[in-house]
């Protein structure tokens, strides 16, 4: 009877896990082995894939050195400025904010991913384009004042674009601290400075470490923001991919460049998960 029941047990996960591994397999593990087979070959010569085994793509790879060092920066970069902005969203979101308004705040914070991110985009290239800032400041007397096509015009599209991301997986470590932690803090005569970084900063750590993977990992493959706001002079990883895939056509080069960002990812996300492990004292940290 018992050896019944689990065999039905386990032919219902299965049938519930079956749909979501052929899903796997088929759009990421078969796409993934074929960009690897490709990463090994040649250029055709008019254009494409050639069959062949050799190491010479991943050889050129420094000629693309600026897009690595320009996502390999930025990106970072990017995730810290937007942590830098997100923790005092979330804690006050969690911790200080009225019970009867948290959900309508909380529901604003993620408005803006009901509009298309390039729409958004767009937005801000008007806003930083020669009719915008700059020209209010040029009303003033501060003239030729460029802010589009800059280094800084890409951060600023990428928090204003990522921060939904960051706030609420610390909005959710937040959530569910135990206030009489901190009512146990201020008893014991801490401050309100050491009470946050003896207490509260340490146990939201865990949702810090999620949301900086998260935005980190996605910026590792952004293309959009530096393409909009960067005018082409901010060059990501995602945007040597476009070029190499779409205009040179040079599947083998292009395919080298993306199994070195899934490397890159890999090693982002195993860093961050041993961090989290290690500040939360626990194995079983969700990152994503």
């Amino acid at each position: 009877m018992q050896a019944a029941m689990n065999t039905k047990r386990n032919l219902v996960t299965t049938a519930l896990v079956a749909p979501a591994a052929a899903w796997l397999c088929i759009f990421l593990v078969l796409p993934f082995i074929a960009m690897l087979v490709f990463a090994f070959g040649e250029r055709a010569p008019e254009g494409g894939y050639q069959a062949a085994f050799t190491f010479a793509q991943f050889a050129k790879l420094p000629t693309r050195a600026a897009a690595f060092w320009n996502t390999l920066v930025l990106a970072p970069a990017g995730a810290l400025l937007c942590l830098l902005v997100a923790y005092p969203v979330a804690y006050y979101l969690a911790v200080r904010a009225n019970p009867r308004y948290r959900l309508i705040l909380v529901s604003l914070v993620v408005v803006p991913f009901w509009t298309s991110l390039l729409v958004r985009t767009y937005a801000w290239m008007y806003i930083l384009g020669s009719r915008g800032i700059p020209n209010l400041l040029a009303m003033i007397g501060i003239e030729d004042v460029r802010m589009l096509n800059t280094p800084g015009a890409v951060l600023l599209g990428i928090v204003y674009g990522y921060l939904p991301l960051m706030i609420m997986p610390i909005y959710v470590s937040l959530e569910k601290l135990d206030r009489r932690l901190l009512e146990a803090s201020a008893d014991l005569g801490a401050k309100p400075v050491s009470t946050f970084f003896g207490v509260t900063l340490p146990l939201s750590l865990p949702g810090v470490m999620t949301g900086v993977a998260l935005v980190t990992i996605l910026l590792l493959g952004e293309y959009l923001i530096p393409q909009l706001l960067g005018g082409g002079k901010v060059f990501f990883i995602g945007n040597a991919l476009v070029d190499l895939f779409l205009q040179s056509r040079n599947w083998p080069f292009g395919s080298a460049i993306a199994v070195t960002l899934v490397a890159v990812v890999v090693v982002v996300l195993m860093v961050a998960m041993r961090i989290a492990w290690k500040v939360a004292g626990t194995r079983q940290v969700d990152l994503v």
